[in-house]
């Protein structure tokens, strides 16, 4: 039985004291591949450094998260593009909108994610969108981008039914995390009426750790529970559960083994 972690951060300071430990508890729960999405120009080498040290588990994206999009936001989307010219990304991310945190810089938010949307169809990779409290203002801008040239995930969805259609409307995958077996998400029932065919499996690590590992921090080992909790609400074997959202990923980022 197979696993894909879509979305790990493993390469942040929180692993640094047992990043290596981190992969293999992974790989030893079936968890074979782990995408890394990129933050912004500082996070850059160490993703790097742990795809050299994991070729064959840690796969890179490439993005500006839009936490770290401020006035200068061009200057990192130079660097964003300088690197896709000169390494193998899995896809563009992770990029989007945030409005939880700040508003200051939504017009240069707005700005960020259609650059990153057009380097996603010039060099024909999915994109990894981060959509927090911001499902309007990202679906606006896909509304009039979006075509069969694009394709990827809505990460760590917390949407409804009707936010769940729109992304499969648009061709998309929608991110499964811990919060999918949070006791008052909601979640489960969205996800119930959503295909498998629709899914990726991730982790979002070190955040966002499902149950019964709450609270504390998250890794890619732990994609097993969140399986277990999709397979329970679909009322099919976690074997079918892993087959489905595993193929789905290799689909979408185009894994080869």
């Amino acid at each position: 039985m197979q696993f894909v972690d879509t979305h790990s951060h493993l390469f942040l300071e929180e692993f640094d004291t047992d990043r290596e430990e981190t992969v293999r508890r992974a790989v030893s729960e079936g968890v074979d591949k782990i995408l890394l999405p990129n933050v912004d120009s500082a996070t850059i080498d160490p993703m790097m450094d742990l795809v050299k040290s994991f070729p064959d588990h840690c796969l890179p994206m490439m993005g500006l998260h839009p936490t770290s999009v401020d006035k200068n936001y061009l200057q990192q989307l130079e660097i964003v593009s300088d690197w896709l010219q000169k390494e193998k990304f899995y896809a563009i991310g992770e990029i989007g909108i945030d409005l939880y945190w700040d508003k200051t810089y939504l017009a240069e938010q707005q700005q960020a994610f259609l650059k990153q949307l057009e380097l996603s169809k010039h060099y024909k990779l999915p994109v990894v969108i981060h959509t927090r409290n911001s499902f309007p203002e990202v679906f606006e801008l896909m509304d009039k981008e979006n075509d069969s040239s694009l394709n990827g995930v809505f990460h760590s969805f917390t949407g409804n039914i009707e936010d769940a259609r729109k992304v499969i409307g648009y061709g998309f995958k929608i991110g499964v995390g811990g919060i999918l077996t949070f006791k008052n998400s909601g979640l489960d029932k969205v996800l119930a009426e959503i295909d498998l065919q629709h899914v990726v499996l991730e982790t979002d690590s070190p955040y966002l750790a499902p149950v019964p590992r709450r609270g504390k921090r998250n890794e890619s080992a732990y994609i097993p529970h969140i399986a277990r909790k999709l397979a329970e609400i679909h009322s099919v074997s976690l074997e079918k559960v892993a087959a489905i959202t595993t193929q789905n990923a290799y689909d979408l980022f185009q894994i080869k083994n």
